[in-house]
């Protein structure tokens, strides 16, 4: 069988290498280089700056662990900058081992599918072939939403993935919206000095989290002098020789040296041939069925081109199910459990409903936290601020969780597993769970649903 994979991001690679091994003969179609966003311009990257940003604070408070260094902290921005592009030069070299070792044939270009047994590709240089295909997998990402209104000039007006290459510090920058990338950027630059204003339209950061959770990000925000401006948006830009100058709706105005516009992303099928095919769509998504299979036999879709969270480990689920279903296999993605990460200080995790979800849907449920101060570990290392909530239903299923807090995207996982197996607060609660360690705040927060938490004051 032979399986064309469009796009190599989080989704598109997976699926290729599970096709090899499940005895397909592969192609690859990708017009810049493996990984996608996520690995070039997104996650990774992203979290080797905040790593950076993450040493500034550990020398700062050396002192208070007994830890003498000095005071004169010098950040050399193009070496972090120089170790970013190692890091993700090294895994793309990675993924390419990968696909040489699994004999995936990669081609490099822009695809445009014919039918469903066809995808042309051309080149850089404009020269064109044609690929057969007997199934089809799109998997080509996506790209950032840049309004009309903003003057994106790519270098006073910017999205994520110009800031990921600055090659000198902002005196200041205004970002757009306060959700993951906003936050996260948000954070780094401030660290290295920049002065930020955050412009959220909704009434708190990280929007589709509960005001609880968010509230406690804001309040480390609040401590590292970033400027949150929430119920707010941006009605006019303007750039000049010195910057960026903003109008904003409730009047106020706001200048800096750079604007990030972070507002969200959309589904990239420029060129793709979706019309001509018939690809049936909805609001700029392409719709799937439970196996990804688009209305178009032997064409699937995955990632951040369906309506589906646009996280990299989605997509790369969404791959092994479409492949799965391709070579006649069968699985599924279990939406209710997937899990949202933030890698802000302190770090915000998710899977499941919020409380505002359960509430707006009339679904009773009960809640249990606990709070890391109460920890050993959490004294030892000083990582006080965060907690852990705890969602579940009237029988004690657990329907969603939150971890703000150090090492939360980490901790996350054992709760990620319950909602994903159904699993009660008394089942997970009653693992034992290594003393000292953070993931006690997960056993206690379980055993407060019941109101039997030994430790909560």
């Amino acid at each position: 069988m032979k399986i064309v994979v469009v796009g190599a991001g989080p989704g598109g690679y997976v699926a290729a290498i599970k096709a090899a091994l499940l005895g397909a003969e592969v192609t690859v179609i990708e017009k810049y280089k493996p990984g996608g966003t996520c690995l070039n311009w997104g996650c990774i990257p992203t979290k080797s700056l905040l790593a950076a940003s993450e040493r500034i604070d550990m020398v700062k408070e050396a002192e208070d662990f007994g830890v003498e260094i000095g005071s004169d902290i010098k950040v050399d921005f193009n070496k972090i900058m120089d170790r970013k592009n190692k890091i993700v030069t090294n895994l793309v070299k990675g993924i390419e081992h990968l696909f040489a070792q699994k004999k995936i044939t990669v081609v490099k270009g822009h695809g445009k599918i014919l039918s469903s047994t066809e995808v042309l590709v051309t080149d850089e240089d404009n020269n064109t072939q044609t690929i057969p295909a007997d199934k089809i997998i799109i998997a080509t990402g996506s790209a950032p939403i840049v309004p009309p209104m903003f003057p994106y000039d790519k270098t006073k007006v910017i999205t994520s993935d110009e800031a990921m290459n600055l090659t000198e510090i902002p005196k200041s920058m205004i970002i757009v919206g306060g959700g993951v990338i906003g936050c996260e950027f948000g954070q780094f630059y401030r660290k290295l000095g920049t002065e930020i204003t955050i412009v959220e339209m909704a009434d708190h950061l990280l929007p589709f989290e509960d005001d609880d959770v968010a509230k406690q990000l804001a309040r480390s925000f609040k401590k590292d002098k970033i400027k949150v401006m929430t119920s707010d948006s941006i009605t006019k830009v303007e750039v000049n020789d010195n910057g960026v100058t903003a109008e904003l709706g409730s009047g106020k105005s706001l200048t800096a040296e750079l604007m990030i516009v972070s507002v969200g992303r959309r589904p990239y099928l420029d060129n793709l041939g979706v019309e001509e095919l018939g690809l049936a769509s909805e609001r700029g998504k392409l719709i799937v069925d439970e196996n990804m299979m688009t209305n178009v036999d032997g064409i699937y879709a995955i990632g951040d081109v369906i309506n589906s969270p646009m996280l990299a480990h989605v997509a790369s689920k969404e791959g092994l199910v479409a492949v799965d279903h391709a070579v006649g296999k069968k699985s599924s993605v279990n939406y209710d459990a997937v899990p949202r990460c933030v890698y802000t200080d302190p770090e915000v995790a998710a899977v499941g409903k919020t409380e505002r979800e359960l509430t707006e849907k009339g679904i009773a449920y009960h809640v249990g936290s606990f709070e890391f101060r109460g920890l050993g570990k959490a004294q030892a290392i000083g990582k006080l601020q965060g907690s852990v909530k705890v969602l579940t239903d009237d029988n004690d299923v657990i329907v969603g969780a939150s971890v703000v807090g150090p090492h939360a995207t980490d901790l996350l996982t054992e709760l990620t597993l319950a909602v994903h197996l159904k699993l009660t607060a008394a089942q997970v609660g009653d693992v034992i769970h290594p003393h000292p360690t953070l993931s006690e705040a997960l056993m206690e927060a379980l055993h407060d649903v019941h109101g039997q938490c030994v430790h909560k004051v």
